[in-house]
Protein backbone atom coordinates (compact mmCIF):
# COMPACT_ATOMS: atom_id res chain seq x y z
CA UNK A 1 0.00 0.00 0.00
CA UNK A 2 1.25 3.79 -0.87
CA UNK A 3 2.57 5.48 2.21
CA UNK A 4 0.12 8.23 2.78
CA UNK A 5 1.14 11.89 3.22
CA UNK A 6 -0.26 13.42 6.35
CA UNK A 7 -0.50 17.07 4.96
CA UNK A 8 -2.44 19.79 7.22
CA UNK A 9 -5.54 20.13 4.92
CA UNK A 10 -5.72 23.72 5.23
CA UNK A 11 -2.32 24.32 4.03
CA UNK A 12 -2.97 21.89 0.81
CA UNK A 13 -6.44 24.20 0.10
CA UNK A 14 -4.04 27.31 0.52
CA UNK A 15 -1.49 25.82 -1.88
CA UNK A 16 -4.15 25.21 -4.18
CA UNK A 17 -6.40 28.67 -3.90
CA UNK A 18 -3.14 30.87 -3.91
CA UNK A 19 -2.22 29.30 -7.10
CA UNK A 20 -5.39 30.25 -8.89
CA UNK A 21 -6.33 27.15 -9.37
CA UNK A 22 -9.93 24.84 -9.43
CA UNK A 23 -10.50 21.71 -8.13
CA UNK A 24 -10.88 19.96 -11.27
CA UNK A 25 -7.75 21.69 -12.60
CA UNK A 26 -6.05 20.46 -9.41
CA UNK A 27 -6.97 17.20 -9.48
CA UNK A 28 -6.33 16.49 -13.14
CA UNK A 29 -2.75 16.48 -11.98
CA UNK A 30 -2.93 13.85 -9.77
CA UNK A 31 -5.61 11.37 -11.82
CA UNK A 32 -7.98 12.15 -8.80
CA UNK A 33 -11.88 13.52 -8.79
CA UNK A 34 -12.49 17.32 -7.84
CA UNK A 35 -14.44 15.39 -5.03
CA UNK A 36 -11.30 13.40 -3.65
CA UNK A 37 -9.03 16.63 -3.49
CA UNK A 38 -12.19 18.50 -1.84
CA UNK A 39 -11.90 15.78 0.52
CA UNK A 40 -8.38 15.96 1.32
CA UNK A 41 -8.45 19.74 1.98
CA UNK A 42 -11.43 18.88 4.22
CA UNK A 43 -10.07 18.86 8.10
CA UNK A 44 -12.96 17.14 9.12
CA UNK A 45 -11.80 14.22 6.70
CA UNK A 46 -9.79 11.27 6.85
CA UNK A 47 -8.73 11.23 3.69
CA UNK A 48 -5.42 11.89 2.45
CA UNK A 49 -3.12 11.82 -0.61
CA UNK A 50 -0.15 9.26 -0.77
CA UNK A 51 3.12 11.01 -0.95
CA UNK A 52 3.69 10.38 -4.64
CA UNK A 53 0.51 12.30 -5.19
CA UNK A 54 0.96 15.06 -2.54
CA UNK A 55 4.61 15.68 -4.32
CA UNK A 56 2.59 16.27 -7.99
CA UNK A 57 0.31 18.85 -5.82
CA UNK A 58 3.31 20.64 -4.62
CA UNK A 59 5.04 20.59 -8.22
CA UNK A 60 1.86 22.02 -9.32
CA UNK A 61 1.15 24.96 -7.03
CA UNK A 62 4.90 25.57 -7.01
CA UNK A 63 5.43 25.15 -3.06
CA UNK A 64 7.94 22.99 -1.66
CA UNK A 65 6.74 19.81 -0.45
CA UNK A 66 7.48 20.11 3.02
CA UNK A 67 5.29 23.13 3.30
CA UNK A 68 2.15 21.30 2.70
CA UNK A 69 2.79 19.36 6.74
CA UNK A 70 3.03 22.84 8.25
CA UNK A 71 0.29 23.00 11.06
CA UNK A 72 -0.44 26.57 10.02
CA UNK A 73 -0.51 28.51 6.40
CA UNK A 74 2.78 29.64 6.63
CA UNK A 75 3.50 33.49 5.64
CA UNK A 76 3.71 34.13 2.30
CA UNK A 77 4.69 37.18 -0.18
CA UNK A 78 2.23 39.79 -0.76
CA UNK A 79 0.30 40.17 -3.92
CA UNK A 80 1.77 42.96 -5.83
CA UNK A 81 -0.64 46.01 -6.18
CA UNK A 82 -2.91 45.87 -8.70
CA UNK A 83 -2.61 49.12 -10.44
CA UNK A 84 -4.67 47.62 -13.74
CA UNK A 85 -8.39 48.64 -14.94
CA UNK A 86 -11.38 47.95 -12.76
CA UNK A 87 -12.69 44.93 -13.89
CA UNK A 88 -9.66 43.71 -15.30
CA UNK A 89 -9.62 39.99 -16.07
CA UNK A 90 -8.89 38.41 -12.46
CA UNK A 91 -5.12 36.99 -12.59
CA UNK A 92 -4.45 33.42 -13.77
CA UNK A 93 -2.26 30.64 -12.90
CA UNK A 94 0.34 31.77 -14.77
CA UNK A 95 0.78 35.29 -13.39
CA UNK A 96 0.69 34.45 -9.90
CA UNK A 97 3.31 32.29 -10.89
CA UNK A 98 5.52 34.79 -12.81
CA UNK A 99 4.79 37.31 -9.74
CA UNK A 100 5.70 34.86 -7.25
CA UNK A 101 8.98 33.89 -9.34
CA UNK A 102 10.15 37.39 -9.48
CA UNK A 103 9.43 38.41 -5.78
CA UNK A 104 11.27 35.76 -4.64
CA UNK A 105 14.33 36.35 -6.80
CA UNK A 106 13.83 39.89 -6.07
CA UNK A 107 14.26 39.41 -2.01
CA UNK A 108 17.13 37.23 -2.21
CA UNK A 109 18.74 39.47 -4.47
CA UNK A 110 18.11 42.39 -2.06
CA UNK A 111 19.43 40.33 0.92
CA UNK A 112 22.54 39.88 -0.71
CA UNK A 113 22.93 43.62 -1.35
CA UNK A 114 21.86 44.65 1.88
CA UNK A 115 24.41 41.63 3.43
CA UNK A 116 27.30 43.17 1.24
CA UNK A 117 26.58 47.00 2.20
CA UNK A 118 25.87 47.52 -1.56
CA UNK A 119 24.27 51.75 -1.32
CA UNK A 120 20.21 51.86 -2.22
CA UNK A 121 20.10 53.21 -5.62
CA UNK A 122 19.47 56.97 -5.75
CA UNK A 123 16.74 57.08 -8.42
CA UNK A 124 14.41 55.02 -6.41
CA UNK A 125 11.74 56.94 -5.15
CA UNK A 126 13.32 60.26 -6.44
CA UNK A 127 9.68 61.94 -7.40
CA UNK A 128 6.33 61.23 -7.00
CA UNK A 129 3.51 62.08 -8.75
CA UNK A 130 3.23 65.50 -7.93
CA UNK A 131 6.11 66.15 -10.41
CA UNK A 132 5.84 66.47 -13.77
CA UNK A 133 5.96 63.55 -16.13
CA UNK A 134 8.20 65.49 -18.32
CA UNK A 135 10.32 65.87 -15.78
CA UNK A 136 10.45 62.28 -14.82
CA UNK A 137 11.26 61.12 -18.38
CA UNK A 138 14.49 63.68 -18.53
CA UNK A 139 15.69 62.37 -15.66
CA UNK A 140 15.29 58.19 -16.91
CA UNK A 141 17.59 59.54 -19.94
CA UNK A 142 19.88 61.88 -17.98
CA UNK A 143 20.49 58.62 -15.15
CA UNK A 144 20.41 55.68 -17.88
CA UNK A 145 22.98 58.14 -20.75
CA UNK A 146 20.24 57.52 -23.61
CA UNK A 147 19.22 60.01 -26.11
CA UNK A 148 16.52 58.81 -28.78
CA UNK A 149 17.62 61.25 -30.81
CA UNK A 150 21.36 59.15 -31.44
CA UNK A 151 20.38 55.59 -30.36
CA UNK A 152 23.98 53.28 -30.76
CA UNK A 153 21.76 50.36 -31.55
CA UNK A 154 18.66 49.08 -31.59
CA UNK A 155 16.44 50.76 -29.43
CA UNK A 156 15.07 48.08 -27.36
CA UNK A 157 18.27 46.43 -26.97
CA UNK A 158 19.98 49.70 -26.20
CA UNK A 159 17.41 50.60 -23.19
CA UNK A 160 17.48 47.00 -21.81
CA UNK A 161 21.59 47.35 -21.55
CA UNK A 162 21.75 50.54 -20.17
CA UNK A 163 18.72 49.43 -17.18
CA UNK A 164 20.67 46.82 -16.31
CA UNK A 165 24.01 48.46 -16.30
CA UNK A 166 22.77 51.06 -14.03
CA UNK A 167 21.44 48.09 -11.55
CA UNK A 168 17.81 47.40 -12.99
CA UNK A 169 16.82 43.70 -12.38
CA UNK A 170 14.98 43.10 -15.86
CA UNK A 171 13.10 39.22 -16.77
CA UNK A 172 11.35 39.20 -19.85
CA UNK A 173 8.97 35.78 -20.74
CA UNK A 174 6.09 34.49 -22.50
CA UNK A 175 5.01 31.47 -20.20
CA UNK A 176 5.86 29.40 -17.07
CA UNK A 177 6.22 26.18 -18.55
CA UNK A 178 4.64 24.88 -22.54
CA UNK A 179 1.34 24.69 -21.25
CA UNK A 180 0.70 27.63 -19.02
CA UNK A 181 1.40 30.70 -21.03
CA UNK A 182 1.50 34.65 -19.96
CA UNK A 183 -1.98 36.91 -20.93
CA UNK A 184 -0.49 40.05 -22.58
CA UNK A 185 -4.73 40.98 -22.13
CA UNK A 186 -4.14 39.96 -18.50
CA UNK A 187 -1.20 42.19 -17.90
CA UNK A 188 1.99 43.64 -19.45
CA UNK A 189 4.55 44.20 -16.84
CA UNK A 190 5.18 44.71 -13.61
CA UNK A 191 7.72 46.49 -11.37
CA UNK A 192 9.13 45.95 -7.92
CA UNK A 193 10.48 49.46 -6.59
CA UNK A 194 13.43 48.48 -3.75
CA UNK A 195 16.63 50.55 -3.51
CA UNK A 196 18.25 47.74 -3.00
CA UNK A 197 17.23 45.68 -5.74
CA UNK A 198 14.91 46.97 -8.64
CA UNK A 199 13.21 44.58 -10.60
CA UNK A 200 11.00 45.02 -13.90
CA UNK A 201 9.14 42.04 -15.65
CA UNK A 202 8.16 42.28 -19.56
CA UNK A 203 5.72 40.48 -20.53
CA UNK A 204 7.17 38.80 -24.17
CA UNK A 205 3.43 37.95 -25.64
CA UNK A 206 3.42 41.55 -26.27
CA UNK A 207 4.43 43.13 -29.94
CA UNK A 208 8.00 44.40 -29.71
CA UNK A 209 7.28 48.48 -30.21
CA UNK A 210 4.80 47.34 -26.93
CA UNK A 211 7.51 45.66 -24.77
CA UNK A 212 9.34 48.62 -25.24
CA UNK A 213 6.62 50.92 -24.00
CA UNK A 214 6.23 48.67 -20.83
CA UNK A 215 9.79 48.50 -20.22
CA UNK A 216 10.03 52.79 -20.00
CA UNK A 217 6.48 52.62 -18.26
CA UNK A 218 7.72 49.81 -15.45
CA UNK A 219 11.22 52.39 -15.24
CA UNK A 220 8.79 55.42 -14.62
CA UNK A 221 6.95 52.88 -11.28
CA UNK A 222 10.83 52.72 -10.17
CA UNK A 223 11.42 56.48 -10.38
CA UNK A 224 8.17 56.95 -8.44
CA UNK A 225 8.44 53.73 -6.18
CA UNK A 226 4.86 52.29 -6.89
CA UNK A 227 5.38 48.95 -6.77
CA UNK A 228 2.60 46.80 -8.48
CA UNK A 229 1.15 45.31 -12.23
CA UNK A 230 0.22 47.12 -14.66
CA UNK A 231 -2.18 46.33 -17.62
CA UNK A 232 -3.58 49.22 -20.00
CA UNK A 233 0.05 50.64 -20.76
CA UNK A 234 -0.72 52.65 -23.62
CA UNK A 235 0.49 56.03 -24.78
CA UNK A 236 -2.58 58.34 -24.80
CA UNK A 237 -2.63 60.54 -22.08
CA UNK A 238 -6.67 60.28 -20.96
CA UNK A 239 -8.68 58.58 -18.66
CA UNK A 240 -9.44 55.63 -21.13
CA UNK A 241 -6.61 54.48 -21.37
CA UNK A 242 -6.65 53.75 -17.62
CA UNK A 243 -8.45 54.64 -14.42
CA UNK A 244 -5.56 54.44 -12.20
CA UNK A 245 -3.59 57.77 -11.51
CA UNK A 246 -0.11 55.89 -11.57
CA UNK A 247 -0.50 53.99 -14.78
CA UNK A 248 -1.93 57.41 -16.70
CA UNK A 249 1.46 58.80 -14.86
CA UNK A 250 3.33 57.04 -16.00
CA UNK A 251 2.07 56.32 -19.14
CA UNK A 252 3.23 59.87 -20.07
CA UNK A 253 6.30 59.56 -18.46
CA UNK A 254 6.85 56.67 -21.22
CA UNK A 255 6.07 58.76 -24.22
CA UNK A 256 7.98 62.00 -23.09
CA UNK A 257 10.82 59.40 -22.58
CA UNK A 258 10.59 57.41 -25.66
CA UNK A 259 9.96 61.01 -27.36
CA UNK A 260 10.97 63.94 -26.07
CA UNK A 261 9.76 67.22 -26.86
CA UNK A 262 13.18 68.22 -28.46
CA UNK A 263 12.79 65.26 -30.64
CA UNK A 264 9.24 66.18 -32.03
CA UNK A 265 10.33 69.57 -31.64
CA UNK A 266 12.68 68.71 -35.41
CA UNK A 267 9.38 66.92 -37.18
CA UNK A 268 7.22 68.39 -39.60
CA UNK A 269 3.56 68.06 -40.10
CA UNK A 270 4.09 66.64 -43.47
CA UNK A 271 5.61 63.66 -41.97
CA UNK A 272 2.64 62.30 -40.55
CA UNK A 273 0.37 62.93 -44.02
CA UNK A 274 0.15 58.91 -44.62
CA UNK A 275 1.32 55.77 -42.57
CA UNK A 276 4.08 54.47 -44.00
CA UNK A 277 5.86 58.15 -43.07
CA UNK A 278 4.56 57.70 -39.80
CA UNK A 279 6.00 53.91 -39.82
CA UNK A 280 9.20 54.77 -40.82
CA UNK A 281 10.03 57.71 -37.95
CA UNK A 282 8.00 55.42 -35.53
CA UNK A 283 10.62 52.33 -36.56
CA UNK A 284 13.79 54.86 -35.73
CA UNK A 285 12.09 55.62 -32.31
CA UNK A 286 11.40 51.99 -31.42
CA UNK A 287 7.81 52.42 -30.69
CA UNK A 288 4.46 51.86 -32.35
CA UNK A 289 3.33 53.88 -35.39
CA UNK A 290 -0.12 54.53 -33.37
CA UNK A 291 2.09 55.58 -29.94
CA UNK A 292 4.12 58.12 -32.08
CA UNK A 293 0.88 59.20 -34.23
CA UNK A 294 -0.70 59.87 -31.06
CA UNK A 295 2.46 62.13 -29.42
CA UNK A 296 2.15 63.64 -32.79
CA UNK A 297 -0.95 64.68 -32.59
CA UNK A 298 -0.61 65.75 -28.82
CA UNK A 299 1.93 68.09 -29.90
CA UNK A 300 -0.60 69.72 -32.00
CA UNK A 301 1.35 68.45 -35.56
CA UNK A 302 -1.82 66.93 -36.95
CA UNK A 303 -5.28 68.25 -36.83
CA UNK A 304 -7.63 66.16 -35.01
CA UNK A 305 -9.65 64.86 -37.77
CA UNK A 306 -6.55 63.93 -39.78
CA UNK A 307 -5.71 61.75 -36.51
CA UNK A 308 -9.24 59.88 -36.20
CA UNK A 309 -8.50 59.63 -40.06
CA UNK A 310 -5.30 57.85 -40.18
CA UNK A 311 -5.74 56.16 -36.90
CA UNK A 312 -9.01 54.18 -38.58
CA UNK A 313 -5.91 53.35 -41.52
CA UNK A 314 -3.58 52.41 -38.99
CA UNK A 315 -5.91 49.72 -37.18
CA UNK A 316 -7.18 48.62 -40.70
CA UNK A 317 -3.66 47.81 -41.41
CA UNK A 318 -2.67 46.56 -38.07
CA UNK A 319 -5.46 43.83 -38.15
CA UNK A 320 -4.40 42.53 -42.50
CA UNK A 321 -0.88 42.29 -40.72
CA UNK A 322 -2.41 39.97 -38.14
CA UNK A 323 -4.32 38.03 -40.60
CA UNK A 324 -0.95 37.94 -42.79
CA UNK A 325 0.79 36.79 -39.72
CA UNK A 326 -1.77 34.17 -38.70
CA UNK A 327 -2.05 32.89 -42.20
CA UNK A 328 1.92 32.63 -43.07
CA UNK A 329 2.20 31.02 -39.52
CA UNK A 330 -0.70 28.30 -40.34
CA UNK A 331 1.19 27.09 -43.71
CA UNK A 332 4.50 27.21 -42.27
CA UNK A 333 5.54 23.07 -41.10
CA UNK A 334 5.59 22.91 -37.18
CA UNK A 335 9.31 22.70 -35.81
CA UNK A 336 10.59 20.52 -33.70
CA UNK A 337 12.76 22.54 -32.21
CA UNK A 338 12.81 26.18 -30.92
CA UNK A 339 14.78 28.19 -29.07
CA UNK A 340 17.40 27.07 -26.91
CA UNK A 341 16.19 26.72 -22.99
CA UNK A 342 19.00 28.51 -21.83
CA UNK A 343 18.44 31.48 -23.73
CA UNK A 344 14.70 31.63 -22.79
CA UNK A 345 15.85 31.27 -19.25
CA UNK A 346 18.12 33.82 -19.70
CA UNK A 347 15.85 36.06 -20.69
CA UNK A 348 13.83 34.96 -17.85
CA UNK A 349 16.22 35.81 -14.95
CA UNK A 350 17.78 38.48 -16.74
CA UNK A 351 21.18 39.12 -17.55
CA UNK A 352 22.25 41.19 -14.98
CA UNK A 353 20.59 38.97 -12.56
CA UNK A 354 22.04 35.54 -13.97
CA UNK A 355 25.70 37.35 -13.71
CA UNK A 356 25.06 38.10 -9.82
CA UNK A 357 23.84 34.27 -9.28
CA UNK A 358 26.88 32.86 -11.47
CA UNK A 359 29.47 34.84 -9.23
CA UNK A 360 27.91 34.44 -6.29
CA UNK A 361 28.19 30.08 -6.85
CA UNK A 362 32.04 30.76 -8.40
CA UNK A 363 32.76 32.60 -5.34
CA UNK A 364 30.97 30.33 -3.09
CA UNK A 365 28.82 32.63 -1.34
CA UNK A 366 25.75 30.17 -2.00
CA UNK A 367 25.25 26.77 -2.58
CA UNK A 368 25.17 24.40 -6.07
CA UNK A 369 21.15 24.18 -5.11
CA UNK A 370 20.64 27.44 -4.04
CA UNK A 371 21.83 28.72 -7.46
CA UNK A 372 20.31 26.18 -9.41
CA UNK A 373 16.82 26.91 -8.03
CA UNK A 374 17.62 30.76 -8.37
CA UNK A 375 18.23 30.04 -12.46
CA UNK A 376 16.07 27.52 -13.33
CA UNK A 377 18.87 25.56 -14.54
CA UNK A 378 20.92 22.48 -13.36
CA UNK A 379 24.73 23.43 -12.40
CA UNK A 380 26.25 21.45 -15.20
CA UNK A 381 23.97 23.19 -17.65
CA UNK A 382 25.47 26.85 -16.56
CA UNK A 383 28.27 27.40 -18.56
CA UNK A 384 25.29 27.26 -21.48
CA UNK A 385 24.08 31.04 -20.10
CA UNK A 386 27.11 32.10 -20.55
CA UNK A 387 27.35 30.91 -24.52
CA UNK A 388 24.18 34.06 -24.86
CA UNK A 389 24.82 36.52 -22.82
CA UNK A 390 27.79 38.07 -24.25
CA UNK A 391 27.04 37.63 -27.68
Amino acid sequence: MADIAYITPKVLKWARTTAKMSLETAAAKVNVTAERLEAWENPDSTDRPTIRQAEKLAHAYKRPFAMLFLPEVPFDFTPLQDFRRSGSKELTTAAVFIQRELQQKQAWMSDLHRENGEPPLPFVGRFSLSDAPQAVAQDILRTLNIDPAAYTEAPFREWMAKAEEAGIFISRTSFIHSHLKLDSDEFQGFAIADPHAPFVFINTEDWDAAQLFTLVHELAHLWIAATGISSDIAPEPTVSASDHPVERFCNAVAAHALMPDRVMEQLTASQFTNSRSIAQIAERYGVSSLAFLIRAHGRRLVSDAAFHSMRAIMDREFREHVRELAAKAALKPKSKSGPSYYLLQLNRNGRLFTQVVLDAFRSGIIQPTVASGLLNAPVNGFSKFEKYMYR
